[in-house]
């Protein structure tokens, strides 16, 4: 099964601004889908540090990301030099959704609500 888009789920490790049962929820169901995707500590952490991994993380296939408030990981990666393009990103806060719609829109289940 050939995925659309890549997956990138941010831990949030350091800020500790989204709550710890969303996060589990979120990344036991991305690896209980067997999907394949991508999980960083801390976006904040590699934008900080200028991580080179950032470039590799965007690129010309769709993303979805599932971090913390869209404006703040658009801001980040912009800070990184490597802004987001409009059509190919969706970012899912796990700051004020549910684990369970956070999860459906990842994996396109069809039960989450559209968000960009």
């Amino acid at each position: 099964m050939v995925q659309k888009h890549k997956i990138l789920y941010c831990r949030c490790a350091y800020a500790k601004i989204i709550p710890e049962d969303v996060k589990d929820k979120v990344l036991k169901s991305l690896i209980d889908s067997g999907r394949s995707f991508k999980a960083v500590t801390d976006l904040c952490e590699m934008v900080a540090q200028n991580d080179p991994e950032l470039k590799d993380l965007v690129g010309e296939k769709e993303i979805k990301i599932a971090a913390c408030y869209p404006r703040a990981v658009r801001w980040l990666f912009s800070a990184a030099g490597f802004p987001l393009r409009e059509k190919n990103v969706e970012i899912l806060n796990m700051r004020v959704e549910k684990a369970e719609d956070i999860a459906s829109q990842l994996l396109e289940l069809g039960s989450g609500k559209k968000k960009s």
